[in-house]
């Protein structure tokens, strides 16, 4: 078996490098190509996974086109030479068109419910997509749903143990208070029309929150001078380290949210939209709590941190994660068998 995997965002790099671990240690030939997308290529360097750049994209739609077409080809190329028995990817439509073209499956995993335009380049042309049952989207006749999330595959406990030594990055020692705030550029398909977090209010929780505990800030925008002092520098690998051990997640991130419920970590969730995935982590685990980005929303978060710190229970979230782990299945076990035999096919 030679598998072709396409990654698009840093996140993708932690689905994925499991399953690309076991590859290495069986000797199994794979290819990656990946988009130079914040750190997803130094997470890729730190892991010691080979990979071919695919660039580093484009904003707006035109120019979104116009890298589709460029991307394709260059996989096209890579696939040719690879000779690739199927394709694997998170709803990757450059992967979908070469897998389409060279007559092989694509297999795709799928959280998103609001990334409609990257759902039109790529379903049509992919042979089955697993979804987390959370997924509140609009269904599709080739998809597959688990009990599960996707940050599973990267965070159970059978696969990661927090390493308490990282925390010495950012001058803390374990049982120390911290929150991290996360800040996103909402550049991506699926964040059209979002403006995110007021910049008066990202000031304000700041403010507020180093009431409770120290506040560390990791933003993929500028930030203004008064809350640069905030941001953390830090290896991307250690990024989950860090958050396993910290009191709470305040941001815009909704996959930072989920990883930090799979840590037993709250977490404060603005988004106009939201995600299947955290809406349940909400309603069934209580581990992410939801907002909109208006500034009734961002007040109603804020208060929601305060009174969370305010009545901090670490031992409620752990149980409640743990929940989540008896309720949930190997989401690594899936991944590798989907690749061998398709629920479909």
């Amino acid at each position: 078996m030679r598998v072709f995997i396409d990654i698009g965002h840093p996140a993708h790099v932690h689905y994925f490098k499991n399953l690309i671990f076991k590859f290495q240690r069986e000797e199994i030939p794979f290819l990656v190509t990946a988009r130079n997308k914040e750190v997803a290529h130094k997470l890729l360097q730190a892991y010691g996974i080979p990979f071919a750049s695919r660039g580093t994209g484009n904003d707006g739609l035109l120019k979104k086109l116009f890298y589709t077409v460029g991307a394709d080809l260059q996989l096209l190329k890579l696939a040719r030479e690879f000779k690739p028995d199927v394709f694997l990817s998170f709803a990757s439509p450059y992967a979908a068109h070469v897998a389409k073209i060279m007559g092989k499956k694509h297999i795709a995993f799928d959280d998103t419910e609001n990334a409609t335009l990257a759902h039109r380049l790529y379903r049509p042309f992919t042979d089955v997509i697993y979804s987390p049952s959370s997924y509140s989207g609009k269904y599709h006749k080739r998809q597959v749903f688990f009990k599960g999330f996707m940050e599973l595959c990267y965070l159970h406990p059978k696969v990661f143990t927090p390493d308490p030594s990282a925390l010495k990055l950012l001058g803390l020692k374990k049982g120390a208070p911290f929150v991290i705030l996360r800040f996103v550029s909402w550049n991506a398909n699926h964040d059209i029309g979002h403006e995110g977090l007021s910049l008066q209010h990202k000031i304000k929780v700041v403010e507020e929150l180093s009431h409770f505990a120290r506040v560390f800030i990791t933003s993929e925008s500028t930030l203004p001078a008064n809350l640069e002092p905030y941001r953390i520098s830090i290896p991307p690998e250690k990024m989950h380290d860090i958050l396993a051990f910290a009191s709470l997640l305040y941001g815009e991130s909704a996959t930072m949210a989920s990883e930090c419920a799979m840590l037993g970590v709250p977490s404060i969730y603005h988004d106009n939209v939201g995600r299947g995935y955290t809406t349940q982590l909400e309603n069934e685990y209580g581990l992410v709590f939801n907002f909109d980005e208006s500034s009734t929303g961002e007040k109603k978060g804020l208060q929601k941190a305060i009174q969370l710190m305010k009545n901090y229970d670490r031992s409620l979230f752990l149980k409640n994660r743990n929940k989540i782990l008896q309720n949930t299945i190997n989401v690594n076990a899936l991944m590798e068998a989907s690749i061998v035999t398709p629920k479909n096919s």
